[in-house]
């Protein structure tokens, strides 16, 4: 938190504007965790963090901007997702830790951030454009990555030229996405968490590299 930090009406923030407006994010985080985007109101938030509506709403218009703050924050942790493939090789050996490496963060980061993604899926399936910028951001970070190293791969005619690279990364992306999505889900299927992983990496491994892993 810096000491930019700015009130709805343009004021800059004093340390201790700073801490209420972040334990109203902090509060606003965990009723998510609990509670349905649509039943969490302002007045339940403010009571939750030891102040009033009227607080609540010189830092933020609504519950809305202040769950698009809480999910921006969150976006700018998941473009580190890029570094589970930037530079890695998928030759060999290396390229099956790859695929287990990059399933295993991008499982653990949707876990992770669960709340807070539900409400930006919800948020661009609805048309919203500001919640669906956030969730490009966030899959864009893997999916340039992923492009490329399949590019450099067909470069050194280790993948078939027909393979679009760009297609075939946006697909496992999607893929880890929907996936991560529906972790708890797997369970009702009778799927254990240690199960999905290396399957998923499996499905994963084959599309960039079009071959059997070596493990």
């Amino acid at each position: 938190m810096t000491g930019q930090v700015r009130t709805v009406d343009g004021r800059v923030a004093g340390r201790r504007g700073q801490a209420t407006r972040q334990k109203l994010l902090d509060c606003l985080s965990e009723m998510l965790s609990s509670s349905p985007y649509r039943d969490v109101k302002v007045i339940d938030v403010a009571r939750k963090a030891g102040t009033s509506p009227a607080t609540f709403y010189q830092y933020f218009p609504d519950v809305e901007g202040a769950v698009l703050e809480i999910a921006e924050e969150m976006a700018k942790e998941g473009a580190t997702l890029t570094d589970l493939v930037a530079g890695r090789s998928w030759v060999g050996k290396s390229g099956w830790q790859a695929a287990e490496e990059l399933v295993d963060g991008f499982l653990s980061f949707w876990r992770k951030n669960d709340a807070i993604l539900r409400v930006v899926d919800l948020g661009a399936a609805e048309g919203d454009k500001r919640f669906y910028k956030i969730r490009m951001k966030i899959l864009n970070a893997v999916t340039n990555s992923l492009t490329d190293s399949i590019q450099e791969l067909q470069s050194k005619n280790k993948v078939d030229k027909d393979v679009s690279p760009a297609a075939m990364a946006g697909s496992i992306v999607a893929m880890l996405a929907a996936v991560a999505s529906h972790q708890k889900g797997f369970q009702s299927w009778g799927v254990k968490q240690a199960e999905l992983k290396p399957n998923l990496a499996l499905l994963v491994h084959f599309g960039i590299t079009g071959k059997k892993p070596t493990r």
